[in-house]
Parts: structure tokens; C-alpha cells; sequence
């Protein structure tokens, strides 16, 4: 199950999408609360909001932000808003599959700017299930310098289905969501802390595109990545080394 990581190109990548700190703040903030909201309070018998909070802290959010944002998701403070959750599905330039996770107190706004969106960047905004089925649901962790041996003995057992490993001893472990939060605290109880934890699509192959093809599908995802009410945003697209660090320059 061990192979060459990707995550490096993706943090790479990410590197160029990232939106201004403000913006991310309300993002990872909207999430703590719809978490809070859905499982309660408390992030050790919530694991999706233990995710989230992990999530916001990895992107140095003070932490009076989370407790204010748990607070509004539990009721407990005013100001909290009722947040809908969709998955909006849809193809860029050439064809490439584009999912995009949106949270949304006006899903009629949104689906209207997300729409708008795909047009403006040369896709097309496609109907439920049209591109979602080349993609899996899982849970993701990432760790710097593991042990990959005793990293799969740990996960395996509780579930994980997939571990690859790269050059740097950087480890990527993949599971079912049913087994997330079993992979999540045989982790924690061995005194693991991943770099990033979360609940992704992952494509179960990808399209490489080069030059300005692969450009034009970059930008739309940016554009989507931009939007305030976008969470995330995942594609099958597959870029090279050398176009990853032409857009970060």
C-alpha cells in the first residue's frame, strides 16, 4: 500500500489557492459551527468538530475565535446562522471534474454566483451525481516524518485502507468515513498529531494537462476557491512539478 506522495504537490499548490486570512478564518469558522450545531460542543465526542477545530488551529485561528464559533453552533451565543450544506458538481476546460463543497445561508445566491462561476472560466455546472462518481469520500491524514511501519500497523487495525509514503518520511493515511474517528483516536491515544486532518474527495484517476490548458482549469478553481461561500474545492486534474512551482512564483 506504500507509493510516492502527492500531498507535498498539493500543499504546494494549495500554496497558490489560499485565501486572504480573514476569509479563511470565516470559512474554518462557518465549519466549526455547522459541527457544533450537528454534534455538540464537545470536540471528544464530536469528531467532526474535533476536526475542525484541528483544521483552524493548523492555520494559527485564535483560539477565542473557536470557542465563539462553538458557542454560536450550540446556541449559546447570538449570531449564529443556519448553514446548509451541498456538494455542487460541474467540469472545467477540457473536460476536467470539478466538485465544489458549499456552506450557504442563501443556496439560491449561491448556486446563482457558483453557476456564474463555471461559465465565466469556459465549464459547465453539472446536475447531482454527474462527476461525483469518479471521486471517494475518505478520511485524510497527513504526518511528517512517520514511522510507516509502525503507521500502518496502527491505522490498519482501525480501519484505514490506504498508506503511502514519500521521500521526505512524510506518511498519507486514507480510511472509510465509518472508520475515521476509530483511525482518528488510535492515532491520538499512540500520541500521533497529524499535520492535517479532514473528510475529502480524493479522484480515483486523473487527467494530466499541461501549458495553458492546465492553467485556465487553475484559475477556475481559484475563482471557486475565492468564493466566501465555498469550503473546498477538488478536481482530477494532475499538473506537473514544473507548472506547481510556475504558479507559486
Amino acid at each position: 500500500m506504500a507509493g510516492h506522495s502527492k500531498w507535498s504537490q498539493i500543499k504546494r499548490k494549495k500554496g497558490a489557492l489560499d485565501v486572504k486570512r480573514g476569509q479563511l478564518f470565516s470559512k474554518l469558522g462557518k465549519e466549526i459551527q455547522v459541527a457544533a450545531k450537528l454534534g455538540g460542543g464537545d470536540p471528544e465526542l464530536n469528531p467532526r468538530l474535533r476536526t475542525a477545530i484541528t483544521a483552524a488551529k493548523a492555520e494559527s485561528m485564535p483560539n477565542d475565535n473557536i470557542d465563539r464559533a462553538i458557542l454560536k453552533g450550540t446556541g449559546q451565543l447570538e449570531g449564529g446562522n443556519n448553514y446548509e450544506e451541498m456538494v455542487y458538481e460541474g467540469y472545467g476546460p477540457d473536460g476536467i471534474a470539478i466538485l465544489a463543497e458549499v456552506m450557504t445561508d442563501n443556496k439560491n445566491r449561491s448556486a446563482a454566483e457558483i453557476r456564474s462561476i463555471f461559465n465565466k472560466g469556459n465549464g459547465s455546472l453539472g446536475a447531482p451525481g454527474s462527476v461525483a462518481w469518479m471521486f471517494e469520500h475518505k478520511g485524510f491524514f497527513y504526518i511528517k516524518n512517520g514511522d510507516e511501519e509502525q503507521l500502518f500497523e496502527l491505522t490498519v487495525e482501525a480501519g484505514a485502507d490506504d498508506i503511502k509514503s514519500d521521500e521526505a518520511d512524510s506518511v498519507e493515511i486514507y480510511c472509510p468515513l465509518d472508520c475515521f474517528d476509530k483511525v482518528d483516536k488510535a492515532l491520538s491515544g499512540a500520541g500521533v498529531t497529524p499535520e492535517t486532518t479532514k473528510l475529502a474527495y480524493f479522484p480515483k484517476d486523473e487527467t494530466e494537462l499541461a501549458g495553458d490548458a492546465a492553467l485556465s482549469v487553475m484559475k477556475l478553481i481559484d475563482t471557486l476557491d475565492d468564493h466566501d461561500d465555498v469550503q473546498n474545492v477538488y478536481t482530477n486534474l494532475s499538473i506537473s512539478d514544473q507548472l506547481l512551482d510556475q504558479l507559486n512564483q
